[in-house]
């Protein structure tokens, strides 16, 4: 098959890569945490060209991302622990069995009975995968490595699950106002940076609480605000420097006024 042909020539490509003698030495030096960061940076990648709408430079992205699977199945196969092949085994063994009412005799109808299927029977997995020695936990699976906001949304998700949360959305309102007098308390001239972000953490927290509860993306959120920002700060910059003067040396007052321009031509847009 063609599809087969290219993932055994990616294979090839990667092992001789890896070759101790006639490699890279580079690629030969990498290890599972040396990579990992790469990971994690080619996924953002392929979220970006999504946001981006580029689908051109989304099939290059997702092959570097296909890459990174590829260089950490090599590693593990040069130690004897398993191969690609065992990776693509694993992933198609999980997505069969985690679609009963595909590939067997189970029943979802809707896509909230499929999450619901879904959920149950990764909690299911987990409870094979735990030692006997270990508690149980409602966070068990939630990955240390996810950017906290995501992170903070998905422990709050599991604990809202078992009942551990406020009955009512003016409650998390009001958790907020709590957690953010909290920290105005904290700042000062002899503030304790530690405490500082204790209590900036406990307020960020809420905040991710809050967007579950109206069921917002925290991170999806956040990368919005962040290209307003970006767009409506590149507009403050192209505005001084047709003025001839340096940003630094424009008034603040000016520069906000700027900035309401970029706002309301955002505004009026349909």
């Amino acid at each position: 098959m063609k599809n087969a042909q290219q993932i055994d020539r990616l294979l090839e490509i990667m092992a001789a890569l890896r070759n101790p003698e006639t490699g890279c030495p580079w690629d030969v030096e990498q290890t599972f945490s040396t990579i990992a960061p790469y990971t994690i940076e080619e996924a953002y990648e392929v979220a970006d060209a999504i946001a981006r709408d580029d689908l051109a430079d989304l099939k290059d992205e997702l092959g570097d991302l296909l890459l990174q699977v590829v260089f950490h199945a090599r590693m593990a196969e040069e130690q004897d622990l398993f191969d690609f092949q065992d990776v693509a085994r694993s992933i198609s063994d999980k997505m069969i069995r985690r679609h009963p009412h595909v590939f067997g005799d189970g029943a979802a109808e809707t896509p909230d009975a499929v999450k619901t299927s879904w959920e149950s029977i990764k909690a299911a997995e987990r409870d094979e995968k735990r030692k006997p020695e270990t508690t149980a936990s409602a966070l068990d699976g939630v990955a240390m490595a996810l950017p906290a906001l995501q992170r903070a949304e998905k422990l709050s998700k599991r604990a809202a699950r078992v009942g551990f949360e406020w009955p009512a959305i003016s409650m998390v309102f009001d958790d907020i106002r709590e957690e953010l007098g909290e920290l105005e308390e904290e700042v000062g001239e002899n503030a304790d940076p530690d405490r500082l972000e204790d209590e900036m953490g406990d307020l960020l927290f809420c905040i991710a609480n809050l967007a579950r509860t109206l069921k917002v993306d925290p991170e999806a959120a956040l990368r919005r605000t962040n290209d307003k920002f970006t767009r409506r700060f590149h507009h403050v910059e192209r505005c001084v420097a047709e003025s001839g003067k340096r940003i630094e040396d424009v008034p603040l007052e000016t520069l906000d006024g700027y900035w309401d321009e970029a706002k309301h031509a955002e505004r009026r847009k349909p």
